[in-house]
């Protein structure tokens, strides 16, 4: 064998050696030894973690790109089947979702930003996915009317116990939006899994308003969960400078933006008429000011035992874990953990085994798993 072939075949063959298992860091927290696992990096800005039954775990890369980890190594190539997707800003490629019943139909769902016409806007769609490709790809959602602004697009999804799917669109940089009922920018919409409306969606009656609507006069959420126990969805959402939110859904209702809002502009002036709170809005059940950039949420297994039921969300400006302990609905007690990682927080999820995951939001991010000790 000649020297150059049998380099080439040395390469091949340490390139499907499988790695050596990452050491893990053992860390302490007020209620729960745990420690902390790089389960792959050198991912592009990831922004959303999805497991499937096969134990295959799907990261999207904001860039547009859908990546795969199979049998703990991340896969050199990049899922097709993808549609046309909108990079620019804060848009991209974002949450990832599998159907409750993926085991048997293959389906999944995906938010991402994409063109209409002269602007674009959050889009959700879903497909069928081989293991290597997604095939029959259709749209499901679009938040009309579309813009030209960079910024908020939220796209969290989240399937609850009835089968219904749950988008949450950001107010795209244009406040005044989140109020107007004709209007899907800065608002939850609820579907069902074919994208059909739901019969008793709240405002399916109300003439002028947009009938996928189901809460509204939200800024940017970036983060959605089933609460493990009472089935209610939560959400957060980020402020301006301050008034980060956490809010529990409920349909029809309005959590104020930006009538209502504990934060302030980035100009330093007050939003609106500077009011905290209204009669006819819901105060938020926790918040955050200064702001630390909520992004990901997800409620503890119990994997941890000292952790069991308490609530975790990423944060990008904190750079930070948060850990909020619940009591009767109300957050007793925060934690914020990993701050010596320095790294931005992008996605919080609950893997198959208990364990916690965990993306960071950098130009070469990385997968995280927390184990408890």
């Amino acid at each position: 064998m000649k020297q150059s072939a049998f380099l080439a075949l040395v390469v091949v063959l340490l390139l499907q050696w499988p790695p050596a298992p990452a050491a893990a860091m053992d860390m302490d927290s007020a209620h729960q030894r745990f420690s902390v696992t790089v389960v792959a990096d050198d991912l592009e800005h990831p922004w959303s973690l999805a497991f499937l039954p096969d134990g295959d775990i799907l990261v999207s890369e904001r860039e547009g790109r859908l990546r795969v980890i199979r049998d703990g190594r991340l896969q050199p190539y990049p899922v097709s089947g993808l549609p046309e997707i909108r990079d620019w800003g804060q848009g991209g490629l974002l949450d990832l979702l599998p159907h409750p019943d993926f085991a048997s139909n293959r389906l999944l769902y995906f938010s991402y930003s994409a063109d209409i016409g002269w602007g674009w806007t959050t889009h959700v769609a879903r497909g069928r996915f081989d293991g290597a490709a997604l095939t029959d790809v259709e749209v499901l959602f679009q938040a009309e009317p579309a813009s030209r602004g960079r910024v908020h697009f939220g796209s969290r999804l989240a399937f609850d116990g009835q089968g219904y799917l749950y988008v949450t669109v950001g107010d795209r940089g244009d406040m005044d939006r989140a109020q107007d009922l004709g209007d899907l920018a800065g608002k939850v919409v609820r579907l069902h899994d074919d994208g059909r409306i739901p019969a008793d969606n709240p405002f399916l009656d109300t003439p002028g308003a947009r009938p996928e609507i189901f809460s509204y006069g939200h800024r940017n959420p970036q983060g959605m969960a089933v609460h493990p126990e009472t089935g209610e969805v939560w959400t957060h959402e980020h402020g301006p400078r301050g008034g980060d939110e956490i809010n529990i859904l409920r349909p029809g209702v309005n959590y104020g933006w930006p009538v209502v809002t504990l934060g302030i502009d980035y100009t330093g002036f007050t939003i609106g008429d500077g009011l905290k709170t209204h009669p006819d809005m819901a105060d938020p059940l926790y918040h955050w000011t200064p702001s630390i950039a909520p992004s990901g949420m997800a409620f503890a297994s119990d994997a941890f035992p000292g952790w069991q039921g308490d609530l975790f969300v990423g944060a990008l400006a904190g750079k930070h874990l948060a850990r909020l302990r619940l009591e009767d609905g109300k957050v007793i007690e925060e934690e914020r953990l990993l701050e010596d990682m320095n790294r931005r927080i992008r996605d919080v999820r609950v893997g198959p085994d208990g364990a916690l995951w965990l993306l960071t939001d950098h130009g070469s991010g990385q997968v995280l798993r927390l184990d408890p000790k």
